[in-house]
């Protein structure tokens, strides 16, 4: 008894041909369908190529696009020859041009005299799989499709969408249960001659031709009717993508292909000459004697699909960076925002730089250039300072930054006279911790020699876009770690939230802050205020500020003492 193989080529014959020897030199009969696309000159070569072996055949040709019926006809075809003209054949396995044999064909001959009855097709029902592709799954057996899926996707799409408004439905053939798995499969002779025999064939086969890709269900529901021993798994070794496309083999899987113990594996690389080189004529390679078991590299393969959609945290790539919420993190690490503290302390970011230990840069979103820290013009990735180029893109500016400094936590300065495009990118970042003290923007006015009808407008103008700024960190969307206090409720202690601060940072041990910043001298911000105000601009972010401060040394009457008798 031997195994017969049916190869299924279109394209890279020279590999074909190498493979077809290759099998029927170990004693195996191949029947080959080439598709009908290929070329009279080409198909002719290739024939001429194979001729010096008997046991190698031609069936009838078949144009063969993919999801069509014309790739069931050819294996119906080629199956018909191999078990018309070799008696001795007990299982058919099916395998494509571009399939390779990983282990000694004598191997695969054994396994499967062992297991004479066992037919090794993937098939389940539509309920059971979590591969389909395109939201198709039941509605593939149960629809028209009259157009090509890949040459006319519009009136594919259309007529499917009239179907399913129209409610149309076409009746399943009675007695058989729609499966589907794998097209490459391994039947014994008993269960494929009873499939390709059977009296309702014609009825069958009328029916699988308007189903979307049939040749991932006809045999996998077919045989189900006359198999008495199904393994639901292929003996091919085939991956695909989270896009329902074949992983392609190169040379530097070899190690990975010998891991899986599989007999056969697709899709090769035409062009992967060590693979064909190791499996094929490299008889000193053959694997142990143990059950094909590709879960071995199904981790690796999972890992490879995680980092294709998902990718690494804050790094933007071709695969991810179109889709939205297909991030993986917004950023690559944590960082802090301070929004309020540089305008009210004195030399806040040197303050900060040393209880932390943590890079502090100025405003790296103000209007004239991105203030790093120490004043450097171009940072960690080439990142320039360049207010135009930041701004053509400030949500790559910020992650270039964070992912080029990873393992050093970045802080900087924020406020409403920077760009305000990167305030909701950071709002719905996980990673980031903001502090806002709202209205401190006003010290700066404050503090200035400009005419008060100038900074009256300035004021208004800020506390808008502040007020804004708050609204988008107050979001149900908000991920970020946000703290915003009033700047006068926050200059009543200003130590305890301080702390607060540096401890999530955590960059240092933890311990109380040994040292304080300077508060800049607010006498008459009070003053100021009411002039805002006076003059019609209420300036209401910064909080309640007396106009006259209590004064600190202030003393009570003295009062008299208790005398207390016994």
């Amino acid at each position: 008894m031997s195994v017969g193989i049916v190869m299924l080529v279109h394209t890279a014959l020279h590999r074909a041909q190498q493979v077809a020897r290759h099998w029927a030199t170990a004693g195996c009969p191949v029947v080959i369908h080439v598709d009908k696309m290929v070329s009279k000159q080409a198909y002719d070569t290739f024939v001429a190529d194979l001729a010096d072996l008997p046991g190698v055949l031609f069936s009838k040709r078949h144009r063969c696009e993919w999801g069509t019926w014309g790739l069931v006809a050819a294996s119906q075809d080629a199956s018909e020859m191999m078990l018309d003209r070799f008696e001795e054949v007990r299982h058919v396995y099916l395998a494509s041009g571009s399939c390779l044999p990983l282990r000694p064909v004598e191997e695969l001959v054994e396994y499967l005299a062992e297991r004479p009855r066992t037919d090794f097709i993937e098939s389940a029902t539509t309920a059971d799989v979590p591969w389909t592709v395109g939201g198709l799954d039941h509605e593939r057996f149960t629809l028209y499709f009259p157009f090509s899926w890949r040459k006319n996707r519009y009136l594919f799409d259309k007529f499917v969408e009239i179907q399913r408004n129209m409610r149309l439905k076409r009746r399943i053939p009675k007695g058989i249960v729609p499966h589907m798995g794998s097209q490459w499969w391994c039947l014994t002779r008993q269960t494929l001659s009873a499939v390709l025999q059977d009296p309702e064939r014609a009825k069958y086969d009328a029916y699988f031709k308007r189903v979307w890709i049939p040749d991932e269900s006809y045999f996998q529901t077919l045989s189900r009717l006359y198999s008495t021993n199904i393994e639901s798994r292929s003996l091919t070794l085939s991956k695909f993508d989270f896009q329902g496309k074949p992983h392609i083999f190169y040379d530097d899987h070899l190690q990975l292909l010998r891991r899986s113990d599989c007999f056969v594996a697709r899709k090769i690389w035409p062009n992967a000459d060590r693979l064909y080189h190791a499996f094929l004529t490299d008889s000193e390679a053959a694997l142990s004697r143990q059950e094909p078991n590709p879960g071995k590299i199904d981790r690796i393969f999972a890992k490879a699909v995680d980092r294709r959609t998902r990718g690494r945290s804050g790094l933007y790539m071709q695969s991810r960076f179109p889709n939205l919420g297909w991030e993986n993190g917004v950023t690559a690490g944590k960082y802090s925002v301070f929004q309020g503290f540089s305008e009210l302390f004195q030399d806040f970011e040197s303050w900060l730089s040393r209880a932390t230990g943590a890079q502090v840069h100025g405003h790296l979103f103000a209007p004239e250039r991105a203030e790093f820290a120490g004043g450097q013009a171009v940072i960690n990735g080439a990142l320039s300072d360049n207010a135009k180029l930041r701004d053509g893109n400030p949500k790559g500016f910020l992650t270039n930054l964070l992912w080029n400094t990873r393992g050093e936590r970045q802080c900087f300065q924020y406020g409403p006279r920077d760009n305000p495009k990167i305030n909701p990118h950071m709002a719905i970042d996980p990673n980031a911790q903001i502090s806002v003290i709202s209205g401190a923007w006003a010290v700066a006015l404050f503090k200035s020699n400009a005419n008060f009808a100038d900074i009256r407008a300035q004021a208004a103008l800020l506390q808008k876009i502040e007020n804004k700024m708050l609204d988008e960190l107050r979001s149900p969307d908000v991920k970020a770690r946000v703290r915003i206090w009033t700047m006068a409720e926050f200059i009543e202690a200003p130590m305890e939230p301080l702390q607060v601060i540096i401890d999530e940072i955590g960059q240092k041990s933890t311990r109380r802050l040994a040292e304080a910043p300077r508060l800049e001298d607010l006498t008459g911000f009070g003053r100021f205020l009411q002039n805002l105000k006076n003059q019609g601009m209420h300036p209401y972010l910064m909080g309640d500020f007396p106009v006259d401060p209590i004064p600190r040394s202030a003393q009570g009457a003295q009062r008299k003492p208790y005398l207390v008798k016994k």
